[in-house]
């Protein structure tokens, strides 16, 4: 808790191009698992849809995120990430991971590997009692947001 404290507080005050937790949280899901609706968003995160309906309509006005049609042929719409959205949300994860490299820059390599081994086993429990997994890169989830453009 105190770590993602200070992360958040860090965030607004050096960067106000930073994302907002929300936004960042939202993002996140969406490129882990692919385009995701209203409905499936507010389901993976335990929250009331028109919590979720008001965070990403601050995502399209923004331009991080865009409406689709279904991948899967459903009726309804859904959210994927636009080049904009990929672009911020990799650039909070970069500045998010240089900052814990910082904190730990004076650790062994297995005092660091220890440290990612057990947040790994702390995540995996948490999902386990809440009864709500978060689909993880390596398994290979769907993404939706379109391949940089090669120019």
């Amino acid at each position: 808790m105190l770590l993602s404290r200070h992360q958040v507080l860090a965030r607004r005050e050096r960067d106000p191009e930073r994302l907002e937790r929300s936004a960042y949280l939202l993002l996140s899901r969406i490129d882990t698992q692919g385009p995701m609706s209203i409905g499936q968003l507010a389901e993976a995160f335990g929250l009331d849809t028109s919590t979720v309906n008001r965070q990403t309509a601050a995502l399209l006005r923004c331009g991080l995120a865009e409406r689709v049609a279904d991948p899967d042929g459903g009726m309804a719409r859904k959210l994927c990430i636009t080049m904009e959205g990929g672009r911020r949300l990799a650039e909070d994860r970069e500045i998010n991971r240089s900052c814990l490299a910082r904190v730990v820059a004076d650790w062994s390599p297995e005092e660091v590997g220890e440290l990612a081994d057990v947040l790994v086993r702390l995540n995996r429990s948490a999902e386990a009692l809440e009864g709500r997994y978060w689909p993880r890169a390596e398994e290979d989830a769907p993404r939706c947001m379109p391949p940089a453009d090669p120019a």
